[in-house]
């Protein structure tokens, strides 16, 4: 392999990870998703669907915020109906924080839509090309620096 692959990727992942490319997208996901609903707090809906109910200093942990930045951004979803406080049941002196129905399924909306936004941005690639880069990227996260086995 080449030595300048890692460069080459590890530059990309820059440029993937950085906060405004990460808001960009966020943002034309959210919107008119409601007033709650937008690039600060999607970490949190989407962050809520992949781990289920959450402390906010665990949910915190996961999507890389602090926990006092969580709870804004909880409270916010909260008072839209997107997500509710439930007592822990392993800690009775803790909250967990869940989605609502209606909470599911503004995730589900902005997962829908990244997916088509992907779709658009690989539509000029030969198909075979597209599959191959889906499956090799998720090679390289499961099995790559990033994976939980690393």
């Amino acid at each position: 392999m080449p030595e300048d692959v890692g460069h080459e990727i590890a530059d990309a992942l820059g440029t993937l990870l950085k906060r405004g490319t990460r808001a960009q997208l966020y943002s034309r996901l959210t919107e008119g998703l409601g007033e709650a609903v937008d690039e600060t707090t999607y970490p949190v809906l989407s962050g809520l669907d992949r781990t289920g109910p959450r402390s906010a200093a665990d949910l915190a942990g996961e999507i890389g915020l602090d926990r006092s930045g969580v709870t804004r951004r909880a409270t916010r979803l909260e008072e839209a109906g997107l997500l509710r406080r439930e007592p822990d049941p392993h800690d009775r002196r803790a909250t967990l924080l869940a989605l609502t129905d209606d909470g599911r399924r503004v995730v589900d909306t902005t997962r829908r839509r990244l997916a088509s936004h992907i779709e658009e941005s690989l539509a000029s690639w030969p198909p075979e090309e597209a599959r191959s880069f889906a499956r090799q990227l998720h090679r390289f996260v499961t099995t790559g620096p990033f994976s939980q086995r690393s």
